[in-house]
């Protein structure tokens, strides 16, 4: 494999999803713990469901230090990834990246697992921006993001080679992107997309969610996906 130039013809998708115990604590005015952790098993179901309907996904893995989060994912279909750096998302995505690299992934698309509204038409936009990047560019690597609502972070992040640039989440994360593609010479496009750019964080955040939208992501999961 070529790590010089961009290729998308194997495409890995990776989902980083925090714990059940620590995470959408932001959420706690308003869901206790039982019901933050049925909404992060929700949320990641719903991604996966959304990736299986999406052809160009060619495999999808999931890291998390979660044992319930990485057993779902295996009964979706996925790959399941421990995190090596509970806590550290850059480490979390660079283990999923070395797993796809190591399946002969040409390229990655990051897709943090709380993103609700994502589907196949947004994906769809997402890869076409990566298709233009590529004309653009010739066939130099290419760097492919869309914002957060807020425009400080990123959202999802699509990488040809896969190592073109560090991940970078976190606090100012979409500058961050940019600035380290310029810095490798890739092809930049960025995707500003109502579905990919809202994350379910907030209060605020799940008062936005469509009421049946929100009934598919707090109901109860089977037995099977929560032992």
């Amino acid at each position: 494999m070529d790590q010089t130039r961009a290729d998308l013809s194997i495409l890995h998708v990776l989902v980083p999803v925090r714990g059940r115990a620590g995470g959408k604590t932001r959420l706690g005015e308003m869901l206790d713990a039982e019901e933050r952790e049925t909404l992060i098993l929700g949320l990641l179901d719903r991604m996966l469901a959304t990736l299986a309907a999406w052809p160009p996904s060619r495999r999808v893995h999931v890291v998390s230090g979660d044992t319930v989060v990485r057993n779902l994912a295996r009964e979706r279909g996925a790959a399941a990834i421990p995190d090596p750096a509970e806590g550290d998302l850059n480490a979390a995505i660079v283990a999923a990246r070395d797993a796809a690299v190591a399946r002969h992934a040409t390229a990655i698309l990051i897709l943090p697992g709380d993103l609700p509204l994502v589907d196949v038409a947004s994906l769809d936009r997402l890869l076409d921006a990566a298709d233009a990047a590529l004309a653009a560019g010739n066939g130099r690597p290419i760097v492919v993001a869309a914002p957060s609502d807020a425009r400080g972070g990123t959202n999802a992040l699509l990488l040809s080679p896969p190592t073109v640039i560090e991940p970078a989440f976190g606090a100012g994360s979409l500058e961050a992107h940019v600035r380290a593609a310029r810095e490798a010479e890739a092809s930049v496009q960025l995707v500003v997309d109502a579905s990919l750019g809202f994350d379910l964080d907030t209060p605020d955040d799940l008062e936005r969610v469509d009421a049946a939208i929100l009934v598919e992501l707090t109901r109860p999961r089977p037995q099977s996906a929560t032992a």
